[in-house]
Order: C-alpha cells, then structure tokens, then sequence
C-alpha cells in the first residue's frame, strides 16, 4: 500500500471513531478530522493517482463529512422516542461504518500497488528499451508475406547509484498489457489496472556503471501470454549482481506488444495450451498444443537476433549508454515454461549462449535427441507438486506431467558437462514469475504453492545467480554442490564434466562435435546445424538458410 494510501486509511478510521463516540466539546475536532480526512483523499488521488480499490476509502471520507457537518449543533435534549430511534440509526450507522472501513482497508491489502524487494547485489540497476526489425525475416503469424518480424526487447543492466532518481516504471505500456493480460487469466479488465503505478528498483537510461569494463550478458525468454517484465524479481537480482538482461517480448505468443508508433500485436489464441481449450479433460488432454510446439523453433530464432543486434548495440549504442559494456563472450539464457522450451530450443542451436537455465518446461523432441552441450540448470518440482496445484488451480494433465519431467530428466542425464537438476517439492508453476505480488491472497486462491511465493523466490534467486556466477564468471558457487543449510527443501543433483570436456560448456575442437544430430527443425523444414562460431556470430540469414520460412499457416485477413 503506498503512503499516502495508509494515511487515508487512518485519517477515515479515526474520524469514524470521532463521529462514534460524539461529544459537544468534541464537535470542532471532529468536523476538522472530517474535513481532513477529505482534503487527503484528494492529496491522495492527485498525487499518487486514483484507483478503484480506493472508492470505498474516498466515499467514506465524503460521507463522514457529510455526517459531522449534519449533527454539529444539534440540541441535546430530545424524547424518549426520538432518544431511541436516534440510537437505532446511530448503531446501525457504525455497522455500516466498520463495514466500510473493512472495505476501505481490505481492498487495497488484497490487490494492492507492490514493491519489488531490494536486490542484494552490490549494484544499483538501470534499464532502456528497444525495438528492433528482423529485415532479413519475413512474420509468420499474420497473412502479409511482406510482414517482417519486430521485436521488443527492454535490458536491464548495472547503472551508478542515484537514490534521488525516480525510478521506472514496472510495465510502460501498462494501460494496453494489463488489460489483455487480465482478459488471458479470465479476470475482469479493471482488476489489474493498478499495476500502471507499479514501480522497479531501477532508472530508466541510467549510466552503466563502472564497477566492471563489460558485464556478462542474459537472454531472457519469457512464457507464453507473459510480458517480458513478469520476472522483474528475479531480473533485478541477477543485475545488481552483475549481469546485463535482454528480456524479449515475443509477439503473438505476449499477452499483446506495444511498438513506439502505438501499434498493438495481440496474443495468438491459436497458441492456448490444452488446459486453455474447451472440453479440457487432464486425464486426457494431449500433453501440449501442437499447434504452438511446432512454432518454437521460430521464436527461438527471435533469440538469435536478439543475440546479433546486442552485439551491434556493443559496436555503438545509439542511446549511447552500452557501446562497449556487453560481454557478448560470457553470455546464457534463462526462460520459464514456454520461455523455457524455447531457450531449450536455442541452447540446442546457438553456440554463443555459454550456459542455460531453464524453469519448469518440456524439452521438444529434437533437444532430447540431439542433448545440449553448455551446462545447464533445470528448476522444477515433482510430480506430486504438479497433480497438487492442477487440483488447485487447473492444468497439468497426466500427460503434460510426464513430458515435462520425462524430457528436462533425459536432457539432464545426456549433459556431456556440468549439469543441475534441481527440484522444489511444493512450488507451483505461477511461483517463478512476478504473479504473486498481485495479491497476498495468491496462495488462498490456488495460484500459489504450499512453499509460498516469497520462499520460492528466495530460492530462485540464489540458485541463478549461482549458476551464472559459476559458468559465466568463473566464481566459486557452493550452493551447487549439494544440499544447502539454508534451503533444505530442496534437492539438487549433479553431473560433472567427462574426461577432456571443458567445464564452461565451451567446445574441445572449434565444433561441435559430429555425434550429434546434424539438423533440427526450424521453421517446418530442416535447417542446418549452426557451426560454432563464438567470436562474432553468422549473420542471421546465413546462419539459417529458412530464415522466410513460413511455418505458421497466416491469419486469415480481416
């Protein structure tokens, strides 16, 4: 709850027990209480913008104005009858009143305007936003071959120290995501509305800071109908330890992207997991949509470039802010769920991506065919965690349980390096994104697991930065080795290198070796492998000879 918020509420709460327990000698005080109380429902509304959940609190300071002004003077000698029915109207006002206030003071609690926790790295945070076009890429998902692929991509990065600096604001473009992302979830649009108010830990184009020459960089893949700032809690904590984010907003599988010149891209319903679709049965829905399983490999390619433009903005930024400070030789990725089966996808096709972790998704078929070569990090639960929140919340079907931990497990143990697999018994799917924080009631309402959102956080947190810690700067990182003192809830195994396989994931001959398969599927059709090439990268069309491919059968036109 923000400030001024609160002092509404205590303002209200304390003119109702003024008007509560009226007396003459009081009047004066309580009709300034009254007039206060108002004047800061006003402060309130202008200085740090109205919201629905506070209606109850701004009705409530008119009315108990209203009131204090009608009974001041009035005379103190009345009749019986008048004595007692003026007592029935007063006790059922201050019914009325608690009422209200509970209102007044629940609504804010439960939906309120969040703050991200601090980030205990030793660096403050800054961010800026990019909108890039893939000329070399014709847009799969709309009828117009002409269309060519666009992203949004917002970094988050080490900055100076500016604790005067306002700071940025969660989502920009709240007023078009928050709606659409509601509409995804089957909430009304106005519930979310608030999430425009929503503040970070960082500084819009801040200075990078000087506490390293370059930092490693992150690709972030987000999940299907997400926004790319939904794992904010997690971002901030990886930037203040060091680490550079490039988080992509992938269109048509975004809840909506937003493009500086206003246009919109909506979310592609074709792409709705089973558990989303009419007559979902979880004993016998199929395990994912294969509609959007076979469009993976094309937004996996939204990862290359993202990849080939960072490396033009470290040539000259055009905001001139990172020219020169992105550590593109030290670089992963990270994603959960969909953003997870697509970094697997990437991992698999990408050399210059150094190391992976990937959250809580099923590895396609040709990553489990073919293995990853970097170290990896798997974060999931078991299946009993799973059935549990399907029971809570939905989704999850018997079939979608065994492909996700059947294929992150034959993954895991085909690693030819390092390899984590970790598991948190009693964290559900929704605890690895910033969804939480809508609410202190997540966990009544089944999108929270019996771990708790703050918990699993927690753990989250130290265990990526742990691992980018370990394979992308080369530190020390004991919480990988085997059960923690301070997270015994959860179980880690391990797999190390074999004989003469280099411990960062980088390759023991300049390839990558000729006992894996030798082409995946990339936009429908086979694409060959990409050849290490770590020092620069190919360009995108030479890297993939499908670049136009069109996988995806277009919309048809409206």
């Amino acid at each position: 709850m923000r400030a001024v918020e609160s002092l509404l509420l205590f303002a209200n709460v304390l003119t109702f027990f003024a008007l509560a327990v009226p007396r003459r000698r009081a009047a004066r005080w309580t009709r300034a209480a009254a007039v206060i109380a108002l004047l800061v429902a006003g402060v309130q509304a202008l200085v740090e913008g109205p919201r629905w959940q506070m209606i109850p609190a701004y009705v409530l300071s008119g009315v108990f104005l209203l009131v204090a002004l009608v009974t001041a003077g009035k005379p103190a000698g009345e009749t019986n009858g008048r004595s007692r029915a003026k007592g029935i109207a007063a006790a059922l006002g201050a019914v009325l009143g608690v009422l209200g206030l509970a209102v007044s003071v629940a609504l804010p609690i439960m939906l309120p305007v969040f703050r991200f926790p601090q980030p205990t790295g030793p660096y403050a945070l800054g961010t800026v936003t990019y909108h890039w076009v893939d000329a070399a890429r014709s847009e799969v998902f709309t009828p117009d071959p002409d269309d060519r692929r666009e992203l949004m991509v917002q970094l988050w990065y080490p900055a100076r120290a500016d604790p005067s600096a306002p700071r940025a604001p969660y989502i920009p473009d709240a007023d078009v995501v928050a709606p659409a992302l509601a509409r995804l979830i089957k909430l009304p649009e106005f519930t979310v509305g608030h999430l425009k108010y929503v503040t970070t830990n960082a500084v819009a184009s801040a200075p990078v800071s000087d506490g390293q020459p370059s930092y490693p960089v992150l690709v972030l893949v987000v999940g299907l109908g997400g926004y790319r700032q939904v794992y904010t809690f997690q971002v901030e904590e990886l930037v203040s330890h060091g680490y550079i984010v490039a988080a992509i907003d992938h269109p048509y599988a975004a809840a909506t992207v937003v493009f500086p010149d206003g246009r919109q891209v909506a979310y592609d319903t074709r792409m709705e997991p089973p558990h989303r679709q009419p007559g979902y049965n979880p004993d016998t829905a199929p395990a994912h949509n294969a509609f959007a399983d076979a469009q993976f490999p094309y937004l996996a390619q939204d990862v290359f470039f993202t990849l080939d433009r960072l490396a033009a903005l470290n040539e000259a930024d055009p905001n001139g802010i990172l020219t020169g400070r992105l550590d593109l030789q030290h670089a992963g990725l990270f994603g959960q769920s969909v953003g997870g089966i697509v970094g697997g996808e990437a991992c698999l096709l990408e050399p210059r991506l150094r190391a992976c972790l990937l959250e809580d998704a099923y590895m396609r078929a040709d990553v489990v065919r073919a293995g990853l070569r970097q170290p990896t990090m798997w974060i999931t639960r078991d299946a009993d965690t799973m059935r549990l929140e399907r029971r809570r919340s939905g989704g999850w079907s018997e079939a979608a349980i065994d492909e996700h931990l059947t294929t992150m497990r034959a993954v895991y143990e085909s690693l030819p390096g390092d390899g984590y697999y970790v598991q948190v018994p009693g964290m559900f799917h929704v605890d690895m994104t910033d969804a939480p924080f809508l609410s202190p009631l997540a966990s009544w309402v089944g999108f929270s697991g019996p771990i708790g959102a703050q918990r699993a956080h927690h753990i989250i947190k130290a265990y990526s930065v742990a691992f980018f810690d370990r394979h992308l700067k080369g530190q020390p990182a004991a919480l990988l080795d085997g059960p923690a003192e301070h997270y015994p809830e959860v179980l880690v195994e391990t797999r190390r290198p074999r004989h003469g396989w280099p411990a960062d994931g980088g390759d023991r001959d300049g390839d990558w070796g000729s006992d894996r398969a030798s082409t995946a599927e990339v936009g429908g059709s086979a694409a060959p492998r990409v050849a290490a090439d770590t020092a620069a990268g190919r360009s995108h069309r030479a890297r993939y000879a499908c670049s136009g491919a069109r996988s995806v059968p277009p919309r048809k036109a409206t």
